[in-house]
């Protein structure tokens, strides 16, 4: 709950957020438009109080479950989580679940304290449980009968990777490495510091991911930007809206892609071995862009933030531009749709949900904030051949939201657990969900 405050400037900016909740202008595209290799890109529009559509956030009803594509079931593996973020299956099938979100930061603006007040109706403003779970489904039925406190006093902790004996944990603020023994229920071991994450007072993107390069010899972090569209000042993005390669050996920490506004979810691509990112695109241009995206992603390359978007389409607010970089910047490979907010990634690598979902991505969608009507709060796949994208995504879990508008859920984390099956974390749900061939 966010508490009342009594002073002039916090109640204009809960009669600008009622305000805004209230002025509203619907997207002229449906957002199919924005879907696939071409995404339309209408003219951009700005308005002097931007849509916001908020889904409040509701949670589920007892015996209530999302509901899943034909031939696909759905299980509540866990329920009475808290805040439930991300997941990591270990190789005993046990499964981690990361309880976090930001930390307390103070509004900048009336800006950021409508905001805040927004997020707060959508359930994104609970605070920070700041630890890690352990799931474990020992008779494998699918429900898991038995969860611990993995680890605990960690910060806004977020991905998570495990190479040999070693689990690497990405809080907001650093790479974290704790020694790992297969079975053990709770880590008790303080954690060696690998290396530094960009965080600070504004830490406006606060979710670092993580994945190990299929050798190990490499930790991949993704790393959001602080701030919509450069508005913070470009200092403030020093190490921000990238991906960083970090080697686990010394800390020594590179920028290994650049100009992704927010990509959270990182996986390789197992056909080719090539690194994928979903990316979370600016808002406030209208309903109908940015479209989020799907991309490869090469070393070295440039995906036009702050600057562009969707190659050389420059975004109007930004000054001074920089067209040399413009001019490098890469087009994504697969569009998802405007303000959908891509947060889940996974490849179907030993995925068992039968044969339309055997090659391609599971993708969570936690549901746009800035689009009317609203968009997302499902669990896509995008499938591929030959290592890209081929075809119209396939609706795997949906009916996060209700018939008024109310989120009963948001899909955040994805990944195919030891059997087959896909897990899906639900961080307004407070669940996590196991979803399986009939």
């Amino acid at each position: 709950m966010v508490k009342p405050m009594r002073t002039p400037v916090a109640a204009t900016a809960i009669l600008c957020a009622g305000l805004l909740l209230g002025c509203t202008e619907n997207a002229h595209l449906p957002a199919t438009a924005g879907i696939g290799p071409a995404p339309a890109l209408p003219p951009p529009t700005q308005t002097a109080i931007p849509t916001i559509a908020v889904a409040p956030a509701q949670g589920w009803a007892a015996g209530e479950a999302p509901t899943p594509a034909s031939g696909l079931r759905v299980t509540a593996f866990a329920r009475g989580l808290d805040h439930p973020r991300w997941l990591l299956v270990l190789p005993d099938g046990d499964v981690l679940v990361a309880e976090s979100n930001a930390q307390p930061s103070r509004p900048k603006s009336l800006r950021d304290v409508a905001m805040k007040l927004t997020q707060g109706i959508a359930g994104a403003e609970v605070p920070s449980p700041d630890r890690i779970l352990l799931l474990r489904d020992a008779d494998r039925d699918g429900i898991a009968e038995t969860r611990t406190v993995f680890l605990s006093g960690l910060t806004s902790p977020f991905g998570m990777a495990l190479v040999g004996d070693d689990l690497y944990v990405a809080d907001t603020d650093a790479l974290l490495r704790f020694p790992y023994r297969t079975g053990e229920t709770q880590i008790a071991h303080a954690g060696a510091k690998v290396a530094a994450l960009p965080a600070g007072e504004i830490n406006h993107h606060w979710t670092k991911g993580l994945v190990a390069s299929p050798d190990g010899r490499r930790l991949l972090v993704s790393v959001g930007s602080n701030s919509d569209h450069g508005e913070n000042g470009i200092d403030a993005e020093k190490g921000r809206a990238a991906i960083l390669a970090i080697d686990p050996a010394n800390g020594a920490t590179r920028v290994f892609a650049s100009g992704l506004r927010n990509p959270v979810g990182i996986d390789f691509e197992p056909r080719t071995g090539k690194l994928w990112a979903v990316v979370n695109e600016r808002d406030e241009l209208g309903g109908d862009l940015v479209p989020d995206y799907l991309t490869s992603v090469q070393a070295g390359s440039f995906y036009g933030w702050p600057y562009s978007y969707y190659g050389d389409h420059l975004d109007p607010r930004v000054d001074p531009q920089r067209p040399d970089l413009v001019a490098q910047a890469r087009v994504p490979d697969y569009a998802l749709g405007p303000h959908g907010a891509p947060l889940g990634l996974t490849f179907a690598n030993g995925a068992k949900l039968g044969p339309r979902f055997t090659d391609g991505a599971f993708i969570g969608q936690h549901g746009s904030w800035n689009r009317k009507p609203q968009y997302g709060y499902r669990v896509i796949f995008v499938p591929f051949r030959q290592g890209r994208p081929s075809g119209a995504p396939v609706e795997v879990l949906t009916g996060f939201l209700d018939g008024a508008g109310h989120a009963r859920g948001r899909p955040v984390g994805v990944v195919i657990d030891n059997r087959g099956g896909l897990l899906v974390a639900d961080d307004v749900g407070n669940a996590v969900w196991r979803v399986t061939g009939n």
